[in-house]
């Protein structure tokens, strides 16, 4: 398994972040069980998943500025 730095893995978060933040502003505009909104719902979860294991990772020293 690849080491990061910790300085990696801050700015690894804090792109998962923000693209997290849009994923979830967008799939309001999609039609509830159509393919887009599944691919979508999908790839939130999969970034919660990233940003919880990260943050284990770093051991709760996250600081987003």
């Amino acid at each position: 398994m690849t080491n990061y730095t910790k300085e990696e893995l801050q700015e690894a978060l804090k792109a998962i972040i923000s693209t997290n933040g849009k994923c979830e502003k967008a799939i309001l505009k999609l039609k509830e069980n159509s393919a887009q909104h599944t691919l979508l719902s999908r790839r939130i979860k999969a970034f919660r998943i990233s940003i919880e294991l990260i943050e284990r990772e770093l051991g709760n020293e996250v600081i987003l500025s």
